[in-house]
C-alpha cells in the first residue's frame, strides 16, 4: 500500500453518491463513508470534505455508467486529487454476496480500488466524446427508422397490401404507397401517420448523415477517415464510427490486444490438456464491431477496385493503398477458404475476416498516432 494517499470510491447514481474513503492505514471495516447529492456544488463540497481529512494525495473512483466522465473531469479538476472511471465488467464479484446496499458496494471499491484490483478505462475528451455521441445519435435514428418502416410493412400486409413489382423503399415502392387509400377513415389516419413518421426520420437521418460528414473534414479526424476510407466496405459515416468509438488509438500496443477490446476474439474455457474455444466474447465495443462485420463482408467478393473506391482513394498515401490491396486479397483467400473450402457458415467467416481487417486498421492507425506524437515532440 502506498503510503500517505487517500483513496475514496463513489456508488454513483442520478440523484445521490455514496461515497466510502479510506484513508492511509485504515482497514475496509473503518472506512468513513456518507452520501452526496449529484450536484456541481455537492460534488465540490465532497472533494473539499475529502481533501481536508487527507494528509497527502487522494484518488478516486467509480464504476463507469450512464453518468458518463462528468463527474471525473469535475473531481480531477481539483490539485492533488485524480479519479479513475473503472470498468464494472472487471470488478470482482463474490458469489457468496447476497446483500447489496449502496454503501457497502462504496466500502468493496474503496478496498478494491486500493489494492489495486480495479481496472480502469480511458476517459475520451470533450470534443471526443462529443463525436461519439452524433454517430450514436445517427445510429439511433437510423434504427427508429428501421422500426417504422417495418411496422408500416406489417401494417399493409395485415390489410392485404403487398408490393410485387421489385424491393421495397425504392422509387417504384414509394410510388406505390402514394397511390394507396383505405375506405375505413380509421385505416387511413394509421397509414399516413406511419408515412409522416418515415419521412421525418429520413429527414433527421440525412440531416445527421451531413453533420456527420462536416465533421469529417476537421482534423484530426480528416486524416484518419480519409486513411479507413481507403479500405473495402469503409466509407465516410463507418470510418467516422470506427475513429470516434476508437479514440486515442495509441492506447491499444497491438492488433491483438484492439481485436480483444472489441470483443472479436473466441472465447476459451481450457482445462488441463483439452483446449475448448467458443463464439467470440462480444465483451467489447458493439457499435465498431458491427461496422467491422459490415464491412467484412464485403470481401467475400473478388478483389478489385471499383469506381467508388478509386475516388476515396485520391489523394491518400501509397502505403495506405497499398495496405487496403493487400488486405483486399488476403481477406478475400481467407474468406473463400473457410466457406468453400471448410464449410464455415458464411456469418462465421465474415467474423474470423472482421477480426483479421482489425490488424489492418491498427497498422494504419498508429501508424497515424507515431507520425503525430513525432510530430509533436519535433515541435
Amino acid at each position: 500500500m502506498e503510503k500517505g494517499i487517500t483513496y475514496a470510491a463513489l456508488d454513483d447514481h442520478k440523484r445521490r453518491h455514496q461515497v466510502a474513503v479510506l484513508l492511509p492505514g485504515m482497514s475496509r471495516q473503518e472506512a468513513v463513508t456518507w452520501s452526496v447529492d449529484n450536484t456541481p456544488a455537492g460534488i465540490r463540497k465532497m472533494v473539499r470534505r475529502v481533501k481536508r481529512m487527507a494528509p497527502g494525495d487522494v484518488r478516486f473512483c467509480y464504476e463507469a455508467g450512464p453518468n458518463g466522465y462528468v463527474l471525473q473531469r469535475l473531481i480531477s479538476s481539483f490539485e492533488g486529487v485524480s479519479c479513475v472511471v473503472v470498468a464494472p465488467s472487471k470488478t470482482p464479484r463474490r458469489s457468496g454476496d447476497r446483500v447489496k446496499t449502496d454503501r457497502r458496494d462504496a466500502r468493496k471499491l474503496v478496498s478494491l480500488f486500493r489494492s489495486g484490483e480495479l481496472v480502469g478505462v480511458v476517459p475520451p475528451t470533450r470534443e471526443e466524446e462529443a463525436l461519439r455521441d452524433l454517430c450514436r445519435c445517427r445510429e439511433a435514428a437510423q434504427e427508429r427508422l428501421t422500426a417504422g418502416r417495418h411496422q408500416l410493412d406489417k401494417f399493409l400486409t395485415r390489410n392485404g397490401y403487398i408490393y410485387r413489382d421489385g424491393k421495397n423503399w425504392t422509387k417504384g415502392y414509394r410510388a406505390w404507397l402514394s397511390k394507396l387509400s383505405f375506405d375505413d377513415w380509421r385505416r387511413q389516419r394509421t397509414f399516413e401517420d406511419y408515412r409522416f413518421c418515415i419521412e421525418q426520420d429520413e429527414e433527421r437521418v440525412k440531416r445527421l448523415d451531413a453533420e456527420i460528414s462536416c465533421a469529417a473534414e476537421e482534423e484530426p479526424y480528416r486524416t484518419l477517415v480519409g486513411h479507413i476510407r481507403c479500405f473495402r466496405g469503409f466509407d465516410t459515416l463507418s470510418a467516422m464510427v470506427v475513429v470516434s468509438e476508437l479514440f486515442a488509438v495509441g492506447r491499444f500496443t497491438t492488433a491483438p490486444f484492439l481485436m480483444g477490446f472489441l470483443g472479436l476474439v473466441p472465447s476459451e474455457d481450457t482445462t488441463c490438456w483439452s483446449p475448448r474455444r467458443g463464439p467470440i466474447t462480444k465483451a467489447g465495443n458493439e457499435h465498431v464491431r458491427r461496422i467491422l462485420v459490415e464491412a467484412a463482408k464485403h470481401y467475400r467478393h473478388p478483389a478489385r477496385v471499383s469506381k467508388g473506391l478509386a475516388e476515396r482513394r485520391q489523394g491518400q498515401p501509397e502505403w495506405v493503398i497499398a495496405l487496403a490491396d493487400k488486405a483486399q486479397s488476403r481477406l478475400h483467400q481467407k474468406y473463400a477458404r473457410m466457406v468453400w473450402g471448410k464449410s464455415k457458415h458464411a456469418n462465421v467467416a465474415a467474423v474470423a475476416v472482421a477480426r483479421e481487417l482489425v490488424g489492418f486498421l491498427w497498422a494504419v492507425l498508429i501508424q497515424v498516432a507515431t507520425n503525430a506524437s513525432v510530430e509533436e515532440t519535433a515541435a
